[in-house]
């Protein structure tokens, strides 16, 4: 099994930053082959932010946050982040980080293509 722990969301300003952290652990993480984000605001549907190999280059963002966010991978720390740049109230919701031990095929956009989540970390952008 996999476990994911958010951490490092709270309140910001528009246009202000913030870096959430996700710790993974558990015997079989090192054979995670995809993390990525997933957030869900009050009233939305569940909605992709980003995603990456997690040993590799290749990262995929949604267009709302392209540009704006990064996310990457420590390998020796086995944590994943999510750099959020030039924040909106927008992007208010609950982050959730995710991963899996099956490749999407392209699929990686889809909530589905993931079996391993995190509890959630509120991130909340005043206007």
């Amino acid at each position: 099994q996999v476990q994911l722990v958010e951490s490092g969301g709270g309140l910001v300003q528009a246009g202000g930053s913030l870096r959430l952290s996700c710790a993974a652990s558990g015997r079989t993480f090192s054979s995670v082959v995809m993390v990525g984000w997933f957030r869900q605001g009050p009233g939305k549907d569940r909605e992709f932010v980003a995603a990456n190999r997690w040993r590799g280059a290749s990262t995929y963002y949604a267009d709302s946050v392209k540009g704006r966010f990064t996310s990457s991978g420590d390998n020796a720390k086995n944590t994943v982040y999510l750099q959020m740049n030039s924040l909106k109230p927008e992007d208010t919701a609950v982050y959730y980080c995710v991963g899996t031990l099956r490749y999407p095929d392209g699929r990686f956009s889809d909530h589905r293509s993931y079996e391993f989540w995190g509890q959630g970390t509120q991130v909340t952008v005043s206007s």
